[in-house]
């Protein structure tokens, strides 16, 4: 197995280096049409970002011994070629948008990646929001290993498509040309995903292709100008309870939850889900009086 690069730890110099450059931008051409920047906004993402490279080593350990495992029990095998890693990476990207998907429809995924749509701010910074709690997604992918990816080779397919999804985290940005945004995912496309409003809510979640979203009816074009952040936003820049948040809302649901079919809905359905309302009660029939009739006298 050749060695692969870690391409996140090989693009962190010029993550910070285009992140200065768009804050500067905004400094020198304020546009009231754009969010611009937030100092304690940045300060967290970029903590939330430093935090995620410690974590995310941590949740390796665990996911590279199943992996290994699937791999090893596998008789296939992709070997590494300048033509079957394109050929991987578009089967990472497949997989990925299933994967952001379910991580926008399942409570208890969305509770890892709600981290990233916490800003109400968009710009290249929010791009480093990144969750502590990204174990949740290997199961996704486990089809690709046993199919004969090799372990490293999905997790430099992985790099480079969080690498790819930098950019799109900007206003500055327009729109590309109409063959780009017809294939690729893009700023403007991206915009429609980090909004709140209903039309754009659970939209675009392809990573470096928007295909996915084309052929699978998530698919919605940018036509307003987005509210970014949560429908029901948090306030703090607590890079902790910005991580834990929504496990802490999960926790008090499912403790106030009446019975175990509400307390699983709490964890596994939407974000959103609410149980139904028990049903009133029936109004007490009335009972009908028939007037009394009298003897007639003997």
């Amino acid at each position: 197995m050749p060695n692969l690069p870690d391409v996140v730890l090989w693009s962190i110099p010029a993550f910070v280096l285009l992140t200065v450059i768009e804050a500067v931008s905004y400094r020198i051409h304020p546009d009231e049409d754009a969010e611009g920047y937030d100092a304690k906004d940045a300060a967290t993402s970029i903590s939330m970002g430093l935090g995620s490279l410690f974590f995310d080593f941590l949740w390796k350990i665990p996911i590279v011994l199943v992996y290994d495992a699937v791999y090893g029990l596998t008789p296939l095998r992709v070997p590494v070629l300048w033509w079957t890693v394109p050929l991987m990476l578009l089967g990472q990207d497949f997989f990925y948008y299933w994967s952001h998907r379910g991580h926008h429809v399942i409570r208890i995924l969305w509770a890892c990646h709600v981290v990233h749509h916490s800003s109400r701010k968009f710009n290249l910074s929010t791009a480093l929001r990144q969750p502590w709690t990204s174990l949740t997604g290997w199961p996704f992918y486990v089809p690709l290993v046993a199919l004969g990816v090799h372990p490293a080779a999905l997790a430099f397919c992985s790099s480079t498509s969080l690498v790819y999804q930098f950019w799109i985290h900007t206003e500055r940005i327009d729109t590309m040309p109409r063959w780009f945004e017809a294939v690729f995912n893009t700023p403007s496309h991206h915009r429609v995903h980090h909004a709140s409003q209903g039309g754009y809510l659970d939209r675009n979640f392809g990573g470096i292709l928007i295909v996915w979203d084309r052929l699978f009816g998530s698919f919605v074009p940018e036509t307003e100008r987005p509210v970014y952040g949560l429908t029901k936003n948090i306030t703090t820049h607590n890079p902790l309870r910005v991580a834990t948040h929504e496990y802490v809302a999960i926790a008090k649901d499912v403790r106030a939850a009446r019975g175990w079919r509400e307390r699983a809905g709490r964890v596994f359905r939407g974000p959103g889900w609410e149980p139904a309302p028990a049903p009133a009660p029936a109004p007490a029939a009335a009972v009908a009086t028939a007037p009394a009739v009298e003897e007639p006298a003997a």
